[in-house]
């Protein structure tokens, strides 16, 4: 058995006179589809294969070379091109051919689709892959840079009408654009065809049962020509031929059977009945032969409805001089007919063959048939055949009621007797009429407590003898649930003033009322837990110190629980189990809490209790240990123990005036303080930690002020070639010059700006800083072409897309700085999201930035993943670096330092130890190769002036 694609190489040598001459077809970047129509040269093929020359590549060379038939025995047809891509990125296209496309389709013996391409052979490079496409043969090619490959198509048919190069997207959005087009024109083809035949079941007129089958024939065509028949048959391309040619003769026979009926020829003379029942005769053949000869049967359809479309517009005119009123009424929408035959014409000969050119010709027989319907429907009116009646208004009303679907409610005063529509007896479960008789028996079906409000609004209609109600109450059914009805009645007075009967409606408003409940709920409790959220605790929080202000007042005591490093065990056991944790937390914690007390979740990890049931500061501290060792149980998590402690914060409510918020905040600051301690513990509120608060939130404004005002600015710290002792580049550090403190410690306000979320504002600060500096240096100085700035990133900042976004806005405007600037990640930064790290750090580098991975070794994955992220840059951290025996250099560092410059060097990056304060370091470092390094031993972070006088000098300048 040969293989589905053999292809075999007989020449490696160029001819001086190829078998075929090809025009090279250059696949445009930026154009969505090219036609290939008219480039394609089919060959037939001789004995099961076909030899030819392949056109050029971008050597000039020629290659004979010859593809053999997909199965053996058979001698298809190929169709030869050539494709190049001029471009220097491999780009991917889809071969794509249509099976069935009306436009150039013909009239004699016309083409009524098949499959078009067995398979697609290349010269070079990747074998194009087939797609599955219920509309065309598709193949995925793909062209190398820069490469010329000529391509091979076995034709499944002899012919090959069209052939269309699309670039991927731009097909699928070709293919989704006539989605909603062809639903739209389906559903109103649908309705047209129901509708008529819903006309002639209930009229049962001659003309509806015509006008309903030409909508039917119309709606079957559509279904095959849109390809639902095809997929819903599991039919080939070749399969639905001979339905498309019954659907042709469908629509020409209904067509000639509408006009027959329709114009009444009958009536006329004698010879028309017997000239109808002929045609029907051969009509009824010509149905059944497009299922052995389709194409024949086709061209006989096709010629049948041009000479339906002229002889009836002639007759139809004849009839209309002639005063016949449905000959008239007929005018217009033949006229409509005879147009659409010629556009159809248009486009069967292909002088009319866009893309919308056969949608168009499917919704314009759509329109045909909703005029004929429409005028089918227009002559019964006129001929009185369908008649509308005037309603009268309790008719009206009657039918308002009816469409609304509430139910009747009517209450005879005089002879105490309820009536209901026999709908509400079904909606509660019980036999019809079982809800009729003495008002009694429906109070006992009320709910008890709607049962004062029900009785109270009826004895006020009567007493007062005017007014409504609209109220809602529950009512049971036969399970003995409740639904709930919204009541609308008012009274009915009698001839002798009195009201004699209360009527109205009732609105089953069961599903409206819970899903107004259940948003209300979701509003104030946690989705999770269902726990009260933070708006539910403060209101209640509010409402026990408004309590706790009276006389004898029971005053509350308010925890703050945070689970300890709940973030990192959410990281190991992913974000589905710790919810399950959060879930089982919030189930310890109730089941501590009694019924006076609230149990709420006000954060991810972060839970509060307002504690009322206890007054007393020794059983206050006992309920918050009986939490704490509840929550230090271990957790079973499927085959193992999870074990969790928890920070709580304590606060007594002192009676003084105060807001929950306020109260709340107190625990709060009691809880953080017993997470500085350690965690694990319980911690009361003390008066000094506002203090304490207050004075971090000075600091962070202080800090925002400083950033505001310019007193931060980068310091920058000399990269050192340790052979030639060259300046190759800086590290960009942030200096903050307080007005009254002076210089403030980079350890004292970074981590600040951390705490307070302004750590982003920081960095990029920094990064603007760094970026206007060099961008001065290579104005003024002139930097070499390598030398660079570095800049620390923050965790934040890589974890936003707001990073991208600056880092594009700064290297937008001038392309040559991205190349003197890189950015330092430490790889407990990478290692939090490896996969959106990975995401951002390639995009950052097709920015043309440089990336350094700082504190390279400190981790736990830097081998395994180093791989898969652009670092250019190792820094080997200070610890791996300084001298010393407690560091245990002569047996470890030096192994180390050695192995990750040797890795550094097989995979092309750059190495900078940190930290050198000596030069003994300095030696020992070249000692191992390591060319790279900075710190004190250079120099202490200088300022921008400073810096750029050392780089003129050693400019020589």
């Amino acid at each position: 058995m040969r293989p589905f694609f053999a292809l075999a190489i007989l020449l490696a040598l160029a001819f001086a006179q190829p078998a075929q001459a090809f025009e090279v077809i250059s696949v445009p970047e930026d154009v969505n589809a090219v036609n290939l129509s008219e480039v394609v040269e089919i060959v037939p093929g001789t004995e099961g294969r076909v030899q030819l020359s392949t056109a050029p590549d971008a050597d000039g060379i020629i290659r004979r070379i010859e593809v053999l038939a997909s199965e053996q025995g058979s001698n298809p047809s190929f169709a030869l091109f050539a494709l190049r891509n001029d471009s220097d990125q491999q780009i991917e296209r889809l071969l794509v051919a249509p099976f069935y496309r009306l436009p150039s389709s013909g009239v004699f013996q016309p083409d009524l689709g098949d499959a078009r391409i067995t398979a697609v052979t290349p010269s070079a490079g990747i074998r194009p892959v087939k797609l599955s496409d219920p509309e065309a043969d598709v193949f995925e090619v793909t062209l190398d840079p820069g490469a010329t490959v000529t391509l091979i198509a076995e034709l499944s048919s002899g012919a090959l009408p069209e052939l269309y190069l699309w670039q991927p997207n731009a097909y699928r959005d070709y293919v989704n654009s006539f989605t909603l087009f062809r639903g739209v024109v389906l559903g109103v083809a649908s309705l047209a065809a129901v509708f008529l035949t819903i006309m002639f079941v209930v009229k049962g007129r001659g003309v509806f049962p015509a006008t309903a089958a030409f909508a039917w024939a119309v709606l079957a065509y559509l279904l095959v020509d849109f390809g639902i028949l095809g997929r819903l048959f599991g039919l080939s391309a070749g399969g639905l031929a001979p339905l498309r040619a019954a659907a042709e003769a469908g629509i020409a026979t209904t067509l000639a059977g509408f006009l027959f009926i329709y114009l009444n020829l009958h009536r006329w003379h004698l010879r028309f009945i017997h000239l109808a029942l002929g045609l029907s005769a051969l009509f009824l053949a010509l149905f059944g032969f497009a299922f052995f000869q389709p194409d024949i049967a086709a061209t006989i359809s096709r010629l049948v409805l041009a000479l339906l479309g002229l002889s009836g517009f002639f007759l139809i005119l004849l009839l209309a001089l002639r005063g016949y009123d449905r000959a008239v009424l007929l005018v217009p929408t033949w006229i409509i007919f005879i147009a659409w035959l010629f556009y159809s014409w248009l486009v069967i000969s292909g002088q009319v063959s866009n893309d919308v050119a056969q949608p168009a010709v499917g919704g314009g027989l759509v329109l045909v048939v909703m005029l004929l319907g429409f005028t089918a429907v227009q002559h019964a009116f006129s001929e009185g055949q369908v008649t509308i009646g005037t309603l009268s208004e309790v008719e009206r009303r009657a039918l308002a009621l009816t469409g609304s679907g509430d139910f009747v409610f009517d209450w005879n005063i005089d002879r105490d007797r309820v009536s209901v529509g026999d709908e509400l007896s079904t909606r509660l479960g019980e036999k019809r009429g079982a809800l009729r008789g003495a008002i009694k028996r429906w109070l006992d079906r009320v709910h008890p407590d709607d049962r004062d409000r029900f009785r109270t609004a009826f004895d006020t209609l009567v007493e007062l003898r005017r007014g409504k109600v609209s109220a809602d109450m529950r009512i049971a059914g036969h399970d003995g649930n409740y639904r709930t009805f919204r009541m609308r009645v008012k009274p009915v007075l009698g001839g002798d003033g009195q009201v004699n009967r209360i009527v109205g409606t009732l609105q089953d408003v069961t599903e409206d009322r819970a899903a107004r409940e259940r948003l209300l709920h979701d509003a104030v409790h946690d989705s999770l837990t269902g726990l009260p959220n933070r708006q539910l605790l403060l209101d209640r929080l509010s409402r026990a110190l408004l309590r706790a202000r009276q006389p004898g007042g029971t005053k509350p005591a308010v925890f703050l629980i945070d689970i300890d490093r709940f973030m990192e065990l959410e990281e190991r056991i992913g974000h589905s189990a710790a919810d399950s944790v959060l879930l089982a937390i919030s189930r310890r914690i109730a089941r501590v809490m009694r019924p006076l007390d609230t149990v709420a979740r006000i954060s991810g990890d972060q839970f509060a209790v307002i504690l009322a049931s206890e007054q007393t500061a020794g059983k206050i501290a006992e309920s918050a240990e009986q939490i704490r060792k509840a929550l230090k149980a271990p957790f079973n998590f499927g085959d193992r123990d999870l074990t969790i402690s928890a920070s709580i914060g304590v606060t007594i409510y002192d009676g003084n005036p105060a807001e929950a918020g306020d109260v709340l905040r107190d625990a709060e600051l009691a809880m953080y303080y017993a997470k500085r301690l350690g965690g694990d513990r319980i911690e009361a509120y003390r008066a000094s930690a506002r203090s304490i608060a207050n004075y971090n939130r000075a600091s962070e404004e202080d800090l925002e002020r400083g950033m505001r005002q310019g007193e931060l600015h980068v310091q920058y710290q000399p990269v050192m070639n340790i052979s030639s002792g060259q300046i190759v580049g800086a590290e960009a550090l942030m200096r903050w010059n307080h007005p009254t403190r002076g210089v403030v410690n980079p350890d004292e306000f970074v981590p600040l700006a951390e705490r307070s979320g302004q750590i982003d504002k920081l960095g990029r600060l920094a990064f603007e800083q760094a970026a206007a500096q060099a961008k001065d240096w290579m104005t003024t100085i002139g930097l070499p072409e390598d030398f660079f700035i570095s800049v620390n990133l923050s965790p934040t900042q890589l974890a936003t897309e707001t990073l991208l976004n600056d880092m594009r806005s700064l290297v937008s405007q001038d392309k040559t700085l991205a190349g003197h600037l890189k950015l330092e990640i430490t790889e407990g930064q990478v290692m939090s999201n490896p996969e959106h790290s990975a995401y951002m750090l390639e995009a950052l580098r097709s920015l043309g930035l440089g990336l350094a991975l700082d504190d390279f070794g400190t981790g736990s994955s830097s081998l395994s993943y180093l791989h898969r992220f652009p670092f250019d840059t190792i820094k080997i951290p200070a610890a791996f670096v300084r001298m010393g025996t407690e560091t245990g250099i002569p047996h470890t560092q030096a192994p180390i330092i050695r192995a990750i410059v040797g890795l550094a060097e097989d995979l092309d990056l750059m190495v900078v130890a940190e930290g050198v304060e000596t030069l003994d370091e300095i030696e020992r470092l070249r000692q191992l190769n390591c060319r790279y390094a900075q710190g004190f031993a250079f120099g202490t972070a200088m300022t921008g002036p400073e810096m750029a006088k050392k780089i003129l000098a050693q400019l020589g300048r």
